[in-house]
């Protein structure tokens, strides 16, 4: 009878070590899912610019930037939530805080006075001027005259689009995406097409029979910009340009930057032209 007892009190101490092990771990699981829970989620606003940020095929964020957001965001102690948006939804949101960050371009005055920028640039594109071959280069700003532009609806192109519309001698088409604009420009209901390097680049493949051609207009930065609706802006933005720069010097982050030293054709438009407001910096 004794050693019955002894063999079912071995037995009862292996179920309750078990327990006890099962129970430690659930508990360290739902102690690690807590700390989790507990880090801040930022909203982040993205729009179809491939391949730096675009909806993929299975209706994910994906590209460049996206993923340097993502790997900055949870280095400065930030969890995300990514919201796929039209551009000009894009602006409204960030300007009334349904957004929290906007990975974009710096200088767009549509936000001007309503975001902070980070002082991090992690990226340079370069805003060209497409045609196809047989169509003269653009080589100083007064060559867009007597031309019709094609342009992407939504785009300010840092107050460009504004100051294209009212000048002389300048005819503007408007496409609502980056392949359309480049269909418009095969079809030649436009000399020139005015987009980024990046995506143009990334549709270029489906158009083998047209020779695209490209003079480089201006150098862009890209940057984080915060909602100034959020109290906390300035702070959030700290926190990225910390957690940007940590990253930076460990070499645990890759920049896109244009190669050359090239930075705007001769006759661009000055700031003073482009936001003519009194209070434009």
């Amino acid at each position: 009878m004794a050693i019955r007892l002894c063999a079912w009190q071995r037995g009862f101490g292996v179920i309750v070590l078990v327990l006890v092990t099962l129970l430690s771990a659930s508990a360290s699981a739902s102690a690690s899912a807590s700390a989790d829970d507990s880090r801040p989620v930022l909203k982040i606003g993205y729009a179809e610019f491939p391949p730096l940020e675009y909806l993929d095929d299975n209706g994910q964020p994906a590209g460049t930037f996206i993923e340097l957001t993502r790997q900055v965001a949870q280095a400065a102690g930030f969890e995300v939530e990514f919201m796929y948006l039209p551009i000009s939804r894009a602006y409204l949101y960030i300007k009334n805080g349904n957004i929290d960050v906007f990975p974009a371009l710096t200088n767009i005055p549509a936000l001007k006075g309503a975001v902070l920028e980070s002082v991090s640039h992690p990226l340079e594109i370069q805003l060209s001027a497409w045609y196809l071959e047989g169509t003269p280069p653009i080589e100083q700003f007064d060559d867009f005259q007597n031309h019709t532009l094609i342009l992407i609806t939504g785009y300010t192109y840092a107050g460009l689009a504004a100051f294209l519309h009212s000048y002389e001698g300048v005819t503007i088409a408007e496409a609502p995406s980056h392949k359309a604009a480049l269909d418009m420009l095969v079809r030649q209901r436009g000399q020139y097409l005015l987009d980024y390097r990046h995506p143009v680049q990334d549709l270029i493949d489906q158009y083998p029979n047209h020779s695209l051609q490209a003079s480089p207009v201006r150098i862009r930065e890209g940057a984080w910009l915060f909602s100034g609706a959020r109290p906390d802006a300035a702070a959030i933005r700290d926190a990225f340009d910390t957690a940007y720069r940590r990253l930076s010097d460990q070499n645990q982050i890759s920049t896109v930057q244009e190669p050359s030293v090239f930075r705007m054709i001769p006759g661009y438009p000055t700031r003073e032209q482009l936001d003519p407001s009194p209070s434009s910096p």
